[in-house]
């Protein structure tokens, strides 16, 4: 790792990380004012208590990586990484398309003054386009290859890997949203996926190095103001953002597949509802006392600190076996 990229991986931290905290800061006093959390009436019962808490505060953490993707864009494209400043253009625009979809449906709810926004099949419309769109200028502009590299061998899915990236990134980042239930669970998540992901990516692939530090230092100042007792919930503005970015990372260092296990707990949540639907349909009985899985950690008498703990944890281990399985 040379001198100048190793400023640059540090300049996205502090920038990201200093203005997360500095914009979450002027923006709690008006949120509280403004962007009351209405309450999902079929959660635990002890998270009427949250009822109130202001939401949106995922802008805060947006502003900061806007700004320090912007700006090491820049610098990358005035220093020779030309191809890596345009992976960076296209990961933020990727983001902001995630965050503005999050955004309106947060928007949505307060409107409303329920936890009901945007219809699911707008959601989805919305979010496949913009996955669409990304997938359509990582393959024009960058030249990404459909062949998935693993210890085992190389699989060159050719046309069939547009679709099944396509789930793949849907499918992450709403699992994302699901899990996104106790104060600082996605935080956390989104925490340990970025320290995972700039240990995979910090001496071979430079925009990957970037998103991942800039996915730490958000993610870490938010933090300070979503722990338990969460002062801010992030929204969808905050959780399809840090979704979208976590699965961008995967595509930045060429082996996308590889955010079923670093992003392993959106997978677990996401498969604990999917697994409690299908069932109860069937049996008409419950796997879970509720879903997602955080909620019946809840249940169990977890406390929300622990389970974050236990997201993190699970989440860096899962990172450490995907190094077993695919090719960096």
């Amino acid at each position: 790792m040379n001198g100048a990229l190793l400023l640059i991986y540090a300049a996205a931290f502090i920038i990201s990380a200093v203005l997360t905290v500095a914009t979450e800061k002027r923006l709690l006093p008006r949120l509280s004012l403004i962007a009351k959390q209405p309450i999902y009436t079929e959660g635990p019962s002890w998270h009427s208590t949250k009822s109130g808490t202001p939401t949106m505060g995922g802008l805060a953490p947006l502003i900061g990586c806007v700004t320090a993707l912007s700006f090491c864009a820049i610098v990358l494209s005035l220093t020779g990484y030309a191809v890596n400043a345009t992976e960076l253009a296209v990961t933020l625009i990727f983001l902001l398309a995630n965050s503005a979809i999050g955004f309106f449906d947060d928007f949505t709810k307060l409107k409303r003054k329920i936890n009901a926004g945007l219809t699911p099949l707008q959601k989805l419309i919305l979010q496949t386009v913009a996955c669409s769109l990304y997938l359509t200028a990582r393959a024009i502009l960058l030249g990404d290859d459909t062949t998935v590299n693993t210890v085992f061998a190389d699989i060159n899915l050719g046309l069939f890997y547009y679709p099944l990236a396509l789930l793949l990134l849907l499918g992450i980042i709403n699992c994302a949203n699901l899990t996104d239930g106790v104060d600082g669970i996605a935080s956390c998540v989104a925490l340990a996926i970025g320290t995972a992901g700039f240990y995979l990516s910090a001496h071979t692939f430079p925009s990957a190095a970037i998103s991942s530090c800039v996915l730490i230092g958000s993610s870490l100042g938010f933090l300070f103001f979503n722990i338990h007792p969460a002062k801010v919930f992030m929204g969808d503005t905050g959780s399809l953002f840090f979704g979208a970015l976590a699965v961008s990372v995967a595509f930045s260092v060429k082996q996308p597949f590889i955010i079923l296990l670093v992003g392993g707990v959106y997978v677990i949540e996401g498969a604990s509802v999917i697994l409690q639907v299908l069932h109860f349909k069937r049996t008409g009985k419950r796997i879970f006392i509720m879903a997602p899985l955080h909620h019946h950690l809840e249940k169990k008498n977890f406390s929300e600190n622990k389970i974050c703990i236990i997201a993190m944890i699970t989440t860096l281990v899962l990172s450490l076996f995907s190094l077993f399985i695919f090719k960096i």
